[in-house]
């Protein structure tokens, strides 16, 4: 892999770096080979240490609480094997969790893991875990890279059963588009497994090891894309059948029977959505393979995605509609409320009435209630007569039939408007540009005074054709009807522009085209109020910046055509 820069990036997750075996990989002996390989993977997976490789150069001597740089503080060792070993550690300046991958300068393989380490760290997208610092000093070298404490490996979500369609669809759009995005950069996998691909508690999907992981074992391959899309075949496999497409165990999943050979996934399981069993055959129909409906095999991440971009798009299900437990049936006649309801044919006992007040108190009651009653029947009819006479004075119409305005029943009520959660956000970048992807949560935190900001760009204030827009995508958490969206800016002037979309994902890279205009609106201040002709339902929604007005140079960007985001309120 070429190196790219020497710089490091600092941004903010799960260290385990896990794998898909390369095909290079699997077309070794399946005994000790393939053995070796889920060892491997078990072991950064469960955080056991494992056993070191002799022929390989040893790691240093480290331990818990060890200090890299005076800021990178060890915690746990999570992998060690093969001259190199994996850590959780803190990052003791931002205060925060961070994965780090440990080898000795010396090591065959230093030189190698640095150039990925680098070259992944320029790509910011964060559909991959971020590469944060890539150092050799003091005879070491140590990449550090995000913990995402929120994320669970695929490997742990098909432990008790395969994915749901519309999941499964998700995951294999996301890993695709983002393996698309990495290979126009030039950057590869090639481990791509189970255990490195996550999904965070919003429900993206982020892949964590990019080049680094290959790099760190040594791995390569002659055809790079066709190695990563016959990963991301084999994943959705495992994601439809719960089973591995091969003859052997891995990942914690059962392969294939011996001898049968590759067979498509809705012949290994009942139910299974027939255009993503033709699409996991798609990807996995290189080295011999045959795709199981003679369907034109994806040898690249980006056939992949077109083939995904030509199926009928996969709809979340609908929420179940629970029905309120059954009540108990009650009756309310005189002695048997609250009792159960006679069965049929069964002699019950007749409570009789209970006798009428005969005392001077009840006789007492008596007379009181009945003349309330004669009182409350004087003033209704009092108040009536008043309101026909007040009718009668206001229109001397007495053939009307219509009701007016005045009588119209809600018809000129406007509804309430009711504020929707936000669940979740991505940035979003088509271009594979990112702004600052990190922040996105700053705009629904209740905080004014935080915010995600972009790019200062020279051209202004229409961004194109320097940059089509820069924007984010929220989740509502689950269908809503959107009517409005209140926008706080941090800049004012000559003038911000921002298009409303409906999205069908939390996608970085999904096509415009594929999204549903809402509404757009433009200001010159810092606040921006858009409302939509009709509601619209949706769950996910774009809030798209195609124009930024000029500002001068602050403490986080210099002068030029530039925006931020303080909140967004969506209304429904």
């Amino acid at each position: 892999m070429a190196e790219r820069s020497t710089a490091a990036v600092d941004v903010a997750d799960n260290s385990g770096d896990e794998p898909l075996t390369a095909k290079a990989d699997q077309s070794t002996s399946d005994g000790v080979a393939q053995n070796r390989e889920r060892d491997t993977d078990s072991e950064e997976a469960q955080g056991s240490g494992g056993t070191e490789s002799p022929e390989k150069a040893s790691p240093p001597e480290l331990h818990s609480g060890y200090k890299l740089a005076r800021r990178y503080r060890l915690e746990e060792c999570v992998t060690r094997l093969d001259g190199f070993s994996s850590w959780r550690a803190v990052d003791e300046k931002l205060r925060r969790a961070v994965g780090v991958h440990l080898l000795p300068a010396d090591h065959p393989r230093a030189r190698s893991v640095l150039a990925a380490a680098r070259s992944s760290a320029l790509l910011g997208d964060p559909r991959f875990v971020q590469v944060l610092d890539a150092v050799e000093e003091n005879d070491l070298v140590y990449v550090v890279h995000e913990w995402l404490p929120d994320a669970t490996e695929l490997t742990t979500l098909l432990a008790s059963a395969p994915l749901e369609v519309h999941e499964a669809y998700q995951m294999v759009s996301q890993v695709a588009q983002a393996m698309a995005a990495a290979h126009r950069e030039g950057l590869a996998h090639l481990r791509l497994t189970p255990s490195a691909v996550l999904r965070t508690s919003t429900g993206q999907w982020r892949i964590r090891g990019l080049a680094v992981n290959a790099a760190l074992r040594g791995i390569s391959s002659d055809t790079p894309q066709r190695t990563d899309t016959e990963a991301i075949g084999a994943l959705l496999y495992a994601a439809l059948t719960q089973r591995w497409p091969y003859d052997n165990d891995a990942y914690g999943l059962s392969g294939l029977p011996k001898g049968v050979g590759l067979i498509a996934p809705d012949q290994v399981r009942a139910g299974v959505h027939r255009g993503l069993s033709e699409l996991a055959m798609r990807a996995l129909a290189n080295d011999g393979a045959t795709a199981s409906r003679h369907e034109t095999p994806c040898t690249t991440p980006e056939e992949l995605v077109k083939a995904i971009g030509e199926m009928p798009r996969i709809r979340p299900p609908e929420p179940a509609f629970t029905a309120p437990p059954d009540y108990q049936r009650t009756t309310y006649q005189q002695g048997s409320y609250g009792r159960p309801a006679p069965h049929m044919g069964a002699t019950q006992p007749v409570a009789p009435p209970p006798p009428p007040l005969q005392s001077r108190t009840g006789k007492a009651l008596k007379w009181a209630v009945s003349a309330l009653l004669i009182a409350a029947l004087g003033l209704g009819s009092w108040q009536l007569a008043e309101a026909l006479m007040d009718r009668g004075g206001e229109s001397d119409d007495t053939n009307q039939t219509q009701p007016t305005d005045n009588n119209d029943k809600d018809t000129d009520k406007a509804k309430p408007v009711e504020p929707i959660t936000i669940q979740g956000a991505q940035e979003y970048y088509p271009d594979g540009k990112a702004q600052h992807a990190s922040d996105v949560g700053l705009t629904y935190d209740g905080d004014s005074s935080t915010y995600w900001r972009t790019k200062s760009f020279n051209g202004g204030p229409v961004l194109a054709p320097y940059k089509q827009g820069v924007g984010i995508v929220y989740d509502l958490g689950s269908t809503q009807s959107l009517s409005a969206a209140s926008i706080g800016l941090n800049y004012g002037g000559d003038h911000t522009a921002v298009s409303l979309y409906a999205a069908d994902s939390l996608s970085s890279s999904a096509p415009l085209s594929s999204m549903t205009e809402i509404a757009a609106a433009t200001t010159s201040g810092q606040e921006l109020k858009i409302s939509a002709k009709e509601a619209v339902k949706t769950r996910y929604v774009l809030v798209w910046i195609t124009a930024a007005p000029y500002s001068g140079a602050d403490e986080y960007s210099g002068a030029g055509y530039k925006q931020a985001i303080t909140d967004v309120k969506f209304t429904g």
